[in-house]
């Protein structure tokens, strides 16, 4: 009863959103009221609560979803699609598209660098379906079929969403599983270098999977195997770098730069070698160009002054303007940290509007898309509040300790294996890897505890495996179906990428378990 009790929640949830089909919003609202009430009449019933838990706690779990719902996921969320929207109002998105189509005649080349180049970058700063959505709608417009565009940006769409919208899903995942709920710089690092990791050996299979789909035929298949290779090395080693020595804002960022340098260079040498005439492509003085790629350099640009690269103005950042919110469910010195100079969010907006302004959008046009983002954000606001604050009740009621249990007893020292998988549903369900590592990774800490498994290795492996079920997750079929003009082919579509995500995390649960 105890297990069945505690697992009520999740199983609503999804049960609501795949059964019945209702809104994101909707089943995450009744999934915290299932959560609460189980809290607040089950638990103390069947004794796996704390003993020091009371009514009150849950108002006050509720309270700390709340803030690090806003504090700052939302933040972010909101900041990355309004960088996005600035692009759109200033038609600057065209010019991106027009450079990225003119750079070669080969069409798995152009394939590769749209979906995992360019798709990653997208990812990197923006996420949140623009990453399947830009290039899905690019690859029509060259002539490829709507099926094949849909089906590679949702397979390209994985690897780098572990680290999408600044890092905000290992961000998160750190808090989640940090000992006093606020993880420092040095954990951040570790855990992000875990990802890397885990995820080191699809860096090279699924940009190959790219090219292959591409073009099947024999003689394209050693140039395909040597692309793979060098994008796949270039990635992981930057990635690797970045998420060691910066944290979790910079990997997809820096490793898809370094895979798009790559993957030009690859074009210009092959095209060369056979001889391939330069298509007539049109020209852009450096002006247009800086223009077009400035809300990028710009965001990049303030990312890096944030990181601890940048030394005593990264820690200046880090200490100044910092809020702390001591609150009733927290024991010791323990409180609430937001600090408003530091987080992503800033840096995303400063980007944006200092971009927008260098495109020629007005400063009330640009206050304009800001609050017309705002309002747009509305659903996913309530669905990321009640998620992350069904999370916390969750933890201080004592059910993911249950569930943590639970999963030791039932798999024991082979759970490792699973750990991806349970991610994997996460993110399948909610669409978001963020929202899976929300439900998710204080139980994957909780089960590593039980097992005798490193805590952030295990975290880890739901934000690794969370990155495959993005591939299926009905909120990126919509997106691919609806860029694509595919409307009421979502079926056939997750039908043909099913198998793909479930060798991405086959092969996440074989490196969690043999790297352990």
């Amino acid at each position: 009863m105890d297990i069945i009790l505690s697992i009520l929640p999740i199983v609503l949830l999804i049960v609501l959103m795949l059964g019945f089909k209702m809104a994101g919003d909707k089943s995450a609202v009744l999934a915290l009221i299932c959560a609460a009430l189980v809290a607040l009449f089950g638990a103390p019933a069947l004794g796996f609560a704390p003993q020091d838990f009371s009514t009150a706690g849950v108002g006050w779990a509720f309270v700390e979803g709340v803030l690090k719902a806003v504090f700052p996921i939302l933040i972010i969320i909101l900041m990355a699609i309004y960088s996005y929207n600035v692009l759109l109002e200033s038609g600057k998105i065209e010019v991106i598209k027009k450079q990225f189509t003119g750079i070669s005649q080969d069409k798995s080349i152009q394939v590769l660098l749209l979906v995992w180049g360019f798709g990653g970058l997208l990812e990197g700063m923006a996420g949140f379906g623009t990453a399947v959505a830009i290039p899905a709608a690019i690859l029509i417009s060259l002539g490829f079929k709507p099926g094949f565009s849909a089906l590679v940006s949702l397979i390209a769409n994985s690897v780098a969403t572990g680290f999408g919208a600044v890092g905000v899903p290992v961000t998160t995942l750190a808090n989640e599983v940090a000992a006093n709920g606020v993880a420092t710089t040095g954990e951040i690092q570790v855990i992000s270098a875990h990802v890397v990791l885990q995820l080191s050996l699809l860096m090279f299979v699924i940009p190959y999977i790219i090219l292959f789909l591409t073009d099947r035929s024999a003689k394209s298949q050693p140039k395909n195997i040597v692309l793979a290779l060098l994008v796949g090395a270039v990635s992981l080693a930057v990635q690797y770098a970045s998420a060691r020595f910066l944290g979790a804002e910079t990997p997809a960022i820096f490793g898809s730069i370094a895979a798009i340098i790559v993957i030009i260079a690859f074009a210009r040498v092959t095209a060369r070698k056979n001889k391939v005439e330069e298509t007539e492509t049109e020209k852009y003085s450096p002006k247009q160009i800086f223009e077009a790629w400035s809300v990028y350099l710009f965001i990049l640009f303030f990312i890096v002054l944030a990181s601890p690269v940048s030394g005593p103005i990264s820690g200046f950042l880090k200490t100044t303007l910092v809020s702390k919110i001591a609150l009733p469910i927290y024991h010791g010195t323990k409180t609430f940290n937001f600090g408003w100079l530091s987080n992503a969010g800033l840096m995303l907006f400063l980007g944006a509007f200092l971009g927008g302004l260098v495109q020629g959008v007005s400063v009330k046009r640009l206050m304009a898309i800001l609050g017309k983002t705002v309002i747009g954000l509305k659903k996913s606001g309530v669905t990321i509040i009640s998620l992350v604050s069904m999370s916390a009740i969750m933890t201080y009621s004592g059910m993911i300790l249950v569930l943590a249990t639970a999963l030791t007893d039932a798999t024991g020292t082979l759970y490792p294996l699973f750990a991806p998988l349970i991610g994997a549903i996460g993110t399948f369900v909610t669409g978001s890897d963020t929202s899976s590592n929300i439900l998710f990774g204080k139980l994957q800490a909780g089960v590593a505890q039980q097992i005798g498994v490193d805590t952030q290795w295990l975290a880890a492996a739901n934000t690794a495996g969370a990155t495959g079920g993005k591939i299926i997750s009905p909120q990126s079929i919509a997106i691919a179906t609806a860029s694509c003009n595919q409307q009421g082919q979502e079926g056939a579509i997750l039908r043909s990428a099913i198998p793909y995500a479930l060798f991405y995390v086959v092969v996440v649960g074989l490196m969690v378990y043999f790297l352990a």
